[in-house]
C-alpha cells in the first residue's frame, strides 16, 4: 500500500473514532456556544456598531483553542499507549511519519469542522451590514492554522505520555507561552527593559501566535505569518516522530 493509501487508512480510522463517541459532538456545542456567546455577550458585538468580526469574535480564538485543542490532542498517542495498541499500530506495515500525519490530518479537519459550523455569525453580521468577507475569510483561514500549531504541540505531548490529563495539562502550558509571549502586558513589561535588551523583546513576540494571527485579522495574508505557523507545525509533528521512532526501536 502506498504512503497516500497508508495516510488515508489511519485518517478515516480517527475520524470514525471521533463520531463514534459523543466526545466530538459535545466538543463542536461547547465551542460553538463559546463563540455565541463570547461574541455577542462579552464581545460587545451589539455595542460596537461596525459590520466586523476581527475583535468581537475572532480576538477569542486563541483563548478557546487553548483548553479545547489540548482537549482534542491529548488522546491521540496516550490513548494508543494506553489501551496497548500503539504497539500493534507501530508493527504494522506503516512508518511512524505516515501515522502521525494520518491522526494529525483527522484531528485538523475536525477542528475545521468545528470551525466552519461557527458561520451563523458571517450570517448575521453580513445581514447587519456590509462585512469585508476578504477579511473575514483571512481570519478564518489564520485561525484555522493557529488550531493546526496548537494540535502539532499536543502531538508532542500525548507521544510523550500515557496519561491523558498529563498530555493535557503539558500542552495548556506550552501553548499558554506561545500567547502570553505576544500578550500586551507581557510585551509593555519587557519594553521597559533597557535598550540593549529589545532583542529579547523581539524574540519573544516572535514566537507568539497573537502577533501572527493579528496579520490574519486584518485581511492580510503575510507569508511570514503563514511559515511561522506551518513551521510550528512541522516542527512538532517532526519531534512526534522522533519520539515514536524511540518506542518502536525500544
Amino acid at each position: 500500500m502506498s504512503s497516500i493509501g497508508n495516510i488515508r487508512t489511519i485518517l478515516k480510522r480517527e475520524i470514525s473514532a471521533y463520531f463514534s463517541s459523543p466526545v466530538a459532538y459535545v466538543f463542536i456545542v461547547i465551542f460553538l456556544l463559546l463563540n455565541g456567546f463570547f461574541t455577542f455577550m462579552v464581545g460587545g458585538f451589539f455595542e460596537r456598531g461596525e459590520a466586523a468580526l476581527g475583535n468581537a469574535f475572532f480576538n477569542w480564538h486563541p483563548w478557546f483553542y487553548l483548553f479545547l485543542v489540548p482537549a482534542v490532542g491529548m488522546r491521540l498517542w496516550a490513548d494508543e499507549r494506553r489501551v496497548g495498541t500503539l504497539e500493534l499500530l507501530l508493527t504494522m506495515p506503516i512508518t511512524p511519519w505516515e501515522a502521525i500525519v494520518g491522526k494529525f490530518a483527522a484531528s485538523w479537519l475536525f477542528l475545521g469542522l468545528a470551525l466552519a459550523l461557527t458561520f451563523p455569525v458571517v450570517l448575521t453580521v453580513n445581514y447587519l451590514g456590509s462585512p469585508d468577507n476578504g477579511v473575514i475569510l483571512t481570519a478564518y483561514v489564520g485561525s484555522w492554522l493557529m488550531s493546526g500549531a496548537y494540535l502539532a504541540i499536543s502531538c508532542i505531548t500525548s507521544a510523550m505520555t500515557r496519561n491523558q490529563v498529563v498530555s493535557f495539562i503539558l500542552s495548556v502550558v506550552a501553548c499558554l507561552f506561545l500567547i502570553l509571549a505576544g500578550f500586551p502586558p507581557v510585551i509593555n513589561l519587557l519594553q521597559a527593559l533597557p535598550g540593549h535588551w529589545q532583542w529579547l523583546v523581539d524574540a519573544v513576540t516572535s514566537f507568539s501566535v497573537i502577533t501572527h494571527f493579528s496579520g490574519f485579522q486584518r485581511g492580510v495574508l503575510d507569508s511570514r505569518d503563514v511559515v511561522f505557523f506551518l513551521s510550528v507545525i512541522l516542527f512538532s509533528l517532526f519531534t512526534t516522530s522522533v519520539i515514536l521512532r524511540t518506542r518502536r526501536t525500544n
